[in-house]
């Protein structure tokens, strides 16, 4: 089995986020980057597919040179191979076009990512590369069993889950409870460093959309207690304060 998974390379969820250049540019200073927790879990669960069928893990990320770290512990987690398109990922649709066009030329039976990454959780990227392929893709699935040439899924739906049979190849966005995360053990850290982790330039530079501007989140205000009885006083706040009614 010839598994393709893609990975993101974003700060870890306990960073302090900044912006530069009048809140057009992320600030990486002093921010810790991981593989996106999503991202983990596809890792994960073609890892153990590999280990009960055989067959082999390539792991994929769009991103500079100083995305290598995130790549190299992909290998020591189980993947046998790393590719890096040399490209900021900046747009969802320049991403999925550069995912496709490394899974052209792989052949591969799954290619899995996570639901979304997180920082910008778009959920895109997984539709656009199925669309592209010419194949079926599937968000979010919590459940991926293979059978020969076929799978069995779950994935969540509105109020429920839905299980799905489908024949390979196809796409699939990850999310928990697909699989457990792996920690590298000393023996996998020390054999990613010998991985082949490869290097390609992107195929083209079309981007469908740019950043103009960040903007952090307005800092949350003081507690305000209401009395009980004074429902009409919390309706007001709600309404012409909070803004939620």
């Amino acid at each position: 089995m010839n598994i393709l998974v893609c990975i993101t390379h974003v700060p870890d969820t306990t960073s302090r986020i900044a912006f530069t250049e009048n809140n057009t540019k992320f600030d990486k200073n002093g921010v810790q980057f991981i593989i996106g927790p999503y991202d983990d879990y596809a890792l994960a669960r073609a890892v153990e597919l590999k280990e009960a069928n055989g067959g082999k893990v390539t792991v994929l990320n769009v991103g500079k040179a100083e995305t290598e770290p995130t790549l190299r512990k992909a290998l020591a987690i189980g993947a046998d191979e790393a590719i890096r398109v040399n490209a900021f990922p900046s747009d969802s649709y320049f991403v999925a076009k550069q995912i496709a066009d490394v899974a052209k030329q792989g052949e591969y039976d799954l290619i899995l990512m996570g639901r979304e990454s997180i920082d910008f959780n778009g959920g895109m990227v997984h539709g656009m590369v199925g669309e592209l392929l010419g194949l079926p893709s599937f968000s979010p699935v919590m459940v991926l069993e293979v059978e020969g040439n076929s799978a069995k899924i779950t994935r969540e739906i509105e109020g429920g889950k839905e299980k799905l049979e489908v024949n390979l190849p196809f796409v699939a966005g990850c999310q928990e409870p697909i699989a457990e995360w792996k920690i590298p053990n000393m023996r996998g850290i020390m054999s990613a460093r010998t991985k082949p982790l490869n290097v390609v330039e992107p195929t083209d530079n079309t981007k469908l959309t740019e950043i103009a501007q960040y903007e952090l989140p307005a800092p949350k205000g003081a507690v305000k207690m209401i009395d009980a009885d004074n429902v009409e006083e919390l309706v007001n706040l709600l309404k012409n304060e909070a803004k939620v009614i």
